[in-house]
């Protein structure tokens, strides 16, 4: 009698996991994020970004990828990276879990107003690729001297 009863909950449950998985897919996660990491889940890559008053530094944690093969641009202050990262697996192997991403991915960084999307540099070292785009020198605060 109860063991249909476990089963239908446990079904339904797994429904329910599944159209969350399916919806943060679609949508993105929009609710905090469930652990100690600012990503919404399955977010990839990992961003850093942090501002001098003389540039932007954005920090994309990319490892496995080939640098030659990421697309960076700029357009209406949102620099996007995007590029794939290829799976590498066994044939013959069964996996438990996998938590490696691999595919396609893109990213969206809003910068501030005054990034200057004529003067950007991008490395890349190590798996992180290193973004610095320049202020614009207008935006730039000057001294003015007293005469």
């Amino acid at each position: 009698m109860f063991g249909s009863l476990t089963n239908f909950e446990s079904s339904l449950y797994d429904q329910f996991r599944r159209m969350e998985r399916e919806l943060d897919e679609l949508f993105g996660q929009t609710w905090p994020a469930t652990s100690i990491r600012s990503a919404s889940r399955g977010a990839f890559p990992a961003v850093n970004v942090g501002a001098t008053p003389d540039n932007i530094q954005v920090y994309l944690f990319v490892p496995g990828v080939d640098p030659k093969s990421l697309d960076i641009s700029i357009q209406e202050n949102v620099l996007t990276v995007s590029g794939q990262r290829s799976e590498s697996s066994q044939e013959n192997a069964r996996y438990y879990r996998r938590e490696r991403f691999n595919g396609e991915f893109s990213r969206a960084i809003a910068l501030p107003e005054d990034a200057d999307p004529a003067r950007v540099e991008a490395r890349c070292r190590d798996g992180i690729l290193h973004i610095t785009v320049q202020r614009r020198e207008a935006a730039k605060p000057r001294q003015i001297q007293v005469k």
